[in-house]
């Protein structure tokens, strides 16, 4: 059984929350909730986004990288928007890496972190054939992680 108290324990180890946004609805979903906990836990949010680098479909396929300009200027956009959605947000910060998704997101967590990440309602082939971000961050992450259920995910 949980008392009051051991909940009050444990948010108070939360010294920050850290929120995966993908721009999807379901990721702004997810904002929603994690300003809410960082708010109520009164610690700093952090928003941040996780592009995807470029990859040839076939590793002996000899493609040239993508020019460097081009991806500065990917980064500075994502930077860019994610900023935007993080207005109503007053004092979140955000962090624009490069990698995989749920690497990245675990990777920047440490134990006294609050990840947030929301659950997109994929359908079984889907889950099978690529996985879901929100369970690999489950399964790695160092810290407490919020699933945020979105309708679609139902």
């Amino acid at each position: 059984m949980t008392y009051l108290w051991d909940i009050r324990r444990e948010v108070a180890m939360i010294t920050r929350v850290l929120v995966g946004v993908d721009f999807s609805e379901a990721s702004k979903q997810a904002l929603v909730r994690a300003g809410s906990w960082a708010g109520q836990c009164g610690v700093p949010l952090v928003a941040m986004h996780v592009l995807q680098p470029p990859a040839p479909m076939l590793p002996e396929a000899q493609i040239a990288l993508p020019d460097p300009a081009w991806l500065h200027t990917m980064e500075d956009h994502a930077r860019e928007q994610l900023e935007v959605w993080v207005k109503p947000y007053a004092g979140t910060s955000v962090i624009v890496k490069w990698g995989g998704p749920a690497e990245e997101l675990v990777s920047e967590a440490d134990p006294q972190t609050l990840l947030v990440v929301a659950q997109v309602g994929h359908s079984t082939l889907e889950r099978l054939l690529f996985g879901s971000t929100a369970a690999r961050v489950v399964r790695l992450a160092p810290c407490d992680v919020l699933v945020v259920r979105t309708e679609k995910a139902k």
